[in-house]
């Protein structure tokens, strides 16, 4: 198997529609793929797909490998790129080694994944039997893994191609689950005198809210909140608050359109603001902008008190990490992510996702989300939770990829676990006495315009998965 063919079958990828929840083009690709080729494929009722290669002559007794990687992709694009995922070709550059998404995301998580799935497939190279797993929905709540019926597939071994870092070996992850507030809005007429003014904070990094959750980047929705917090004594009253994106994404883009009796005033708080702010994030967030306008507001303001109500709340949401492991130095156990705030005529709709290996944890994280906009009157509600994967250091699949990484490139690999969601807790869940791995290629930036997969990491992967499955007995 070649990389320069993983990276042209993901290249074709690249203009197939996989949303998550919209995956129907990339499932319909999927299937003519395999039957193109000949190959035994099946698909369920949610959209899971399975395509086997038997075993080679002389490979029969090798034990099934069942190989993952999930359909969907994180849709985010730059505020003000005009482009419709749902229909339009990614946009993408080969520079510095890197194949980057300049104003949306690549879809390499986990586009290369499905990639290195298909040149396996198509590879001559005598192997035993594969199982090439892709599953959707997996970013938006692991819909495909959590629908999986027993005996869709039949291998003990699975490797997840998931993960972002080339050179470690994931045995473990955290599990999750999503926080969603519903406040119910009543809007009245404007103060005699009062002014819209229209607020915004962009150009944050953003990132992966279980990889990236322990940079300390900037999170516009907390910021936009920790601001409008700081005027909320003055009489604000709030017409609307959007921020933010996927449940699984650090917001950052927000804005926030507010009515207040003295415009200047608020424009040269906001000013102030924003000079404190680049400087706490000049070097995570060195791209942050911030503007104050006047603004012709579509909807009344809810109520003066109702409004200090409801951003107190958003103030007071937790973000960020909230404990590290105790077992493994440097991996975050606990974490929450204040994901997003949408406002339409009568509703403000927020969501957040916590992330623990422990339920307990994870389940006492929301709770604490939960009581925070309680308090406020809010409506709560949780959903989409998934396990975590806990390690097992006497993994066979482990033992032969670490033999295999030494051989190919004379060093040690890490071997982690990762605070990022994998399918692999659902999975085993499922299909008890599993054995599974995770790795990848070394991408950058995902869930977030600007995501990039560094190519030379690529030959690497494909190397390393090539000399596993090829020689595993």
């Amino acid at each position: 198997m070649r990389s320069e063919r993983v990276l042209d079958i993901f290249k074709e990828i690249t203009r197939i529609p996989r949303e998550s929840g919209h995956e129907g083009p990339v499932t319909e690709w999927l299937c003519a793929w395999a039957k193109d080729r000949g190959l035994q494929y099946k698909s369920d009722a949610t959209g899971n797909v399975l395509i086997i290669r038997e075993a080679a002559p002389g490979k029969g007794s090798v034990p099934t490998i069942v190989l993952q990687a999930h359909q969907d992709m994180v849709c985010e694009k730059l505020a003000g790129f005009k482009f419709d995922f749902r229909k339009d070709p990614i946009p993408y550059v080969i520079k510095d080694g890197w194949m980057v998404a300049e104003n949306t995301t690549l879809g390499a998580d986990d586009g290369i994944g499905i990639a290195a799935c298909l040149a396996l497939l198509e590879d001559t190279a005598p192997t035993g039997r594969l199982e090439c797993l892709f599953t959707i929905s997996e970013e938006t709540g692991m819909d495909g893994a959590e629908a999986l019926e027993p005996g869709f597939f039949s291998g003990k071994t699975l490797i997840n191609l998931d993960s972002e870092d080339e050179g470690q070996l994931f045995i473990g992850c955290a599990g999750g689950l999503n926080t969603r507030i519903r406040f119910v809005l009543r809007r009245q007429a404007p103060a005699v005198g009062a002014s819209c003014v229209r607020c915004f904070i962009g150009g944050g990094i953003g990132g992966h809210s279980g990889d990236d959750i322990n940079k300390e980047r900037a999170n516009t929705v907390q910021l936009m909140a920790r601001f409008l917090y700081s005027q909320s004594a003055d009489g604000l009253r709030l017409v609307s608050f959007d921020g933010g994106g996927k449940p699984n994404a650090i917001a950052r883009e927000t804005e926030a359109v507010v009515c207040v009796s003295d415009p200047k005033a608020f424009k040269a708080a906001f000013k102030d603001f924003a000079a404190d702010v680049k400087e706490e994030f000049h070097a995570t967030d060195p791209g942050l902008t911030f503007e104050c306008t006047a603004a012709k507001a579509k909807m009344n303001p809810i109520g003066a008190a109702a409004s200090v109500r409801i951003i107190t709340a958003l103030f007071a949401c937790p973000h960020g990490v909230h404990a590290m492991s105790q077992d493994i130095p440097g991996l975050v156990q606990t974490s929450t992510n204040f994901a997003s705030v949408r406002t339409e005529k009568g509703v403000m709709t927020v969501v957040t996702s916590q992330r623990s290996p422990a339920r307990s944890e994870r389940r006492a994280m929301a709770a604490k989300v939960r009581a925070c906009f309680e308090l406020a009157g809010a409506k709560v509600e949780h959903m989409y939770e998934y396990p975590g994967w806990n390690p097992d250091v006497n993994s066979y699949i482990l033992k032969r990829t670490v033999d295999a990484y030494r051989k190919l490139f004379s060093q040690e690999p890490e071997v982690k676990a990762i605070h990022a969601g994998l399918e692999c807790g659902l999975f085993l869940q499922k299909f008890p006495g599993l054995d599974m791995i995770s790795f990848g290629p070394t991408l950058r930036g995902v869930h977030a315009p600007g995501e990039k997969l560094e190519l030379a990491s690529m030959d690497k992967f494909v190397a390393l998965l090539d000399e596993v499955v090829s020689n595993y007995e």
